[in-house]
C-alpha cells in the first residue's frame, strides 16, 4: 500500500513489461543456418592438425621403418574416404627401389620432436644446400658431357631441377586455400629468393673471400640479357592472363571451367617450351640476341 516514488514506478513498471503473456502467437520456429565460411575455417584448421601429427616423427626408429617400407600410393586418401588398405603394386615396389637411397638419407635427419623441431630445420637446411651444390656440379658435368652450353643447361635442367618442388608446393597451396594467392604466392616469392637472396649472399661470401685474399671478385658477363628479357615478355602475357580469369564467367586464377583450365595450362605450357627454344636458339647463334 506504500506509495511509490517515480523511480520505483518506473522499475516496477520495467519489470512489468518483462513479464510473459500470451499473445496472438502461440509457435516458435527457430531455424539454425549452417556458415559455410566458418565451417571452411575448422575443417582447414582440422586438416592442419591432422597433417602436422602425421608429418611429425617421434624417433629415429620411426623414420627409418618408415623409409624401408614399401606403402601403396593413396593409403591417406583411402583411409579418409573409409576404405580398407590396399596393398602396394608392382609400380609401387619399382619407385619404393628407385627412392629408397634418398628416403634412407633423409631419415637420417632429426625427428622433429628433437629440440622442438629446431634440429629437424638446422640439419634440413644443411642438407638442402649440401645437394644443392651437388646438383650445381653435377648438371655443370652434365652439360660438359653431352655438349651443351651453361646458359642453355641452366635454363633445362638446372631451373626444372630447382623448380619442381615450387610446383607441388603450390599444388598443395592451391588444394587447401580458398584463394590462389598463396600459390601464385609461392611461385614469385621462391624466384624473389633465388635471385636476390640467392645471388646476393653467394655473391657477398665470394667477394669477401677475395678480399681476404687481396684479390678483386670480378664476374664475366654472359649472354642473359636475352633470355632474362624473353622471361620478363612471358611473365607479363601470363599475369595478363590470370588478370583476365578473374572475370565472373571464368570465376578465378586457378581452376574454372574445363575449357579455360586446358587453354591456360596449354598456354603457360606453351611459353615454358618457347622460353627454353629460343633461349638455345639464342645461345647457339641460330637467332640474334643482344
Amino acid at each position: 500500500d506504500k506509495k511509490l516514488s517515480a523511480e520505483e514506478e518506473e522499475a516496477r513498471r520495467i519489470a512489468e513489461m518483462g513479464k510473459p503473456i500470451l499473445g496472438e502467437n502461440c509457435r516458435l520456429e527457430v531455424i539454425i543456418e549452417e556458415s559455410y565460411d566458418f565451417k571452411n575455417t575448422v575443417d582447414k584448421l582440422i586438416k592442419k592438425t591432422n597433417l602436422a601429427l602425421v608429418i611429425g616423427t617421434h624417433s629415429w626408429r620411426e623414420q627409418f621403418l618408415e623409409a624401408i617400407t614399401v606403402s601403396a600410393a593413396g593409403d591417406e586418401e583411402d583411409e579418409e574416404d573409409g576404405r580398407e588398405e590396399r596393398l602396394p603394386s608392382c609400380f609401387d615396389y619399382v619407385m619404393h627401389f628407385l627412392t629408397v637411397f634418398w628416403k634412407v638419407l633423409f631419415a637420417c635427419v632429426p625427428p622433429t620432436e628433437y629440440w622442438n623441431g629446431w634440429a629437424c630445420f638446422s640439419v634440413s637446411i644443411l642438407v638442402i644446400g649440401l645437394l644443392t651444390a651437388l646438383i650445381g656440379d653435377l648438371a655443370s658435368h652434365f652439360g660438359c658431357t653431352v655438349g651443351l652450353k651453361d646458359s642453355v643447361n641452366a635454363v633445362v635442367f638446372v631451373a626444372l631441377g630447382t623448380s619442381i618442388p615450387d610446383t607441388f608446393a603450390s599444388k598443395v597451396a592451391a588444394l587447401q586455400d580458398q584463394c590462389a594467392d598463396a600459390s601464385i604466392g609461392n611461385v614469385t616469392g621462391s624466384n624473389a629468393v633465388n635471385v636476390f637472396l640467392g645471388l646476393g649472399v653467394a655473391w657477398s661470401v665470394a667477394a669477401i673471400y677475395w678480399a681476404i685474399q687481396g684479390k678483386d671478385f670480378e664476374v664475366q658477363t654472359g649472354t642473359l640479357a636475352f633470355s632474362v628479357t624473353l622471361f620478363t615478355i612471358f611473365a607479363f602475357v601470363s599475369i595478363s592472363v590470370l588478370m583476365y580469369r578473374r572475370r565472373p564467367h571464368i570465376g578465378g586464377e586457378l581452376g574454372g571451367p574445363r575449357a579455360a583450365r586446358i587453354l591456360t595450362s596449354s598456354l603457360f605450357m606453351g611459353l615454358w617450351f618457347l622460353y627454353i627454344l629460343f633461349a638455345s636458339l639464342e645461345a647457339y647463334c641460330h637467332i640474334k640476341g643482344f
